[in-house]
């Protein structure tokens, strides 16, 4: 659904990088000789968004920007993908937006190896703990932790404590595979609809302190009043994923996370 095209709907371009299985957001782009690499989710894909903050950056310090964005994307897409691991690692900098807990692989469930947000399996552990839930229902990770937030609460915590364990430790295990130039975007959203948190799902301003070590930059960017206000305007989406859109960050925004990397990455670039 990210890549479907129709009358009024935008074209992403999807594309591939070498033998890499992850459907980005295009035009591909052949790796100048110094260049910018992007890692992300969906916000960094810019959904319903024609010009993401990737493109929007590279016009800024008119230097090459690759946005290596990926719909329902958590560390582990890029973790597991040597193909773009190896495009990052000869990168001048890298850029790394803060992804969600949810959609990555722990002791308790698996996701799908490319699209993170899918719900694969529970393991023995989380099945032994929810004796009571049927798994079989679930589909995707931010539905079944919502139902289980809600049926169980108490025992719903200790899923949550090990997803925000688990992404501390994976994300200074990605960081240790970047180029010292690396920037690790966090990108502050709304509330979950389901009531699960604040976007990115899980991620508290001590976990950002616990992997900014890992990083030679982190930057925080908080959507300001007026770029929300500006809301889905600008935003190219059919009628019926308007309640989509209106979760996902704008085209205002998108100019704001520009300006908040634009320093930073040139000076890193400068070095």
């Amino acid at each position: 659904m990210f890549q479907r095209t129709g009358a009024g709907a935008l074209d992403y371009f999807p594309c591939r990088y070498g033998a890499s299985k992850l459907l980005l957001r295009g035009p591909k782009r052949r790796p100048a000789k110094q260049y910018c690499a992007v890692i992300g989710g969906t916000e960094t894909y810019g959904k319903f968004v024609e010009i993401p903050y990737p493109k929007r950056l590279e016009e800024r310090i008119a230097q090459q920007v690759i946005n290596l964005g990926c719909p329902g994307a958590g560390i582990d897409a890029f973790l597991h993908d040597p193909t773009l691991l190896d495009l990052c690692q000869k990168a001048e900098v890298v850029i790394v937006q803060t992804m969600g807990a949810q959609n990555m692989s722990n002791r308790f469930y698996s996701v799908h190896p490319r699209r993170n947000d899918r719900f694969i399996r529970a393991s023995a552990t989380m099945k032994a703990v929810f004796h009571d839930v049927d798994f079989t229902e679930f589909s995707f990770t931010r539905h079944m932790l919502s139902r289980l937030r809600v049926l169980a609460p108490d025992r719903y915590q200790m899923v949550e404590d090990e997803l925000k364990t688990a992404w501390v430790a994976r994300m200074k295990l990605l960081a240790n595979q970047l180029p010292e130039h690396s920037i690790l975007l966090h990108l502050r959203g709304g509330m979950d609809a389901a009531g699960l948190g604040q976007e990115p799902l899980f991620i508290s301003a001590e976990m950002i302190e616990q992997v900014a070590g890992s990083f030679g930059n982190v930057v925080t960017v908080e959507p300001s009043e007026a770029a929300l206000q500006v809301g889905t305007r600008g935003m190219i989406f059919d009628p019926m994923e308007a309640p989509a859109a209106s979760g996902l960050p704008g085209v205002a925004v998108h100019d704001e996370v520009a300006d908040a990397l634009m320093p930073l990455v040139s000076v890193q670039w400068a070095a």
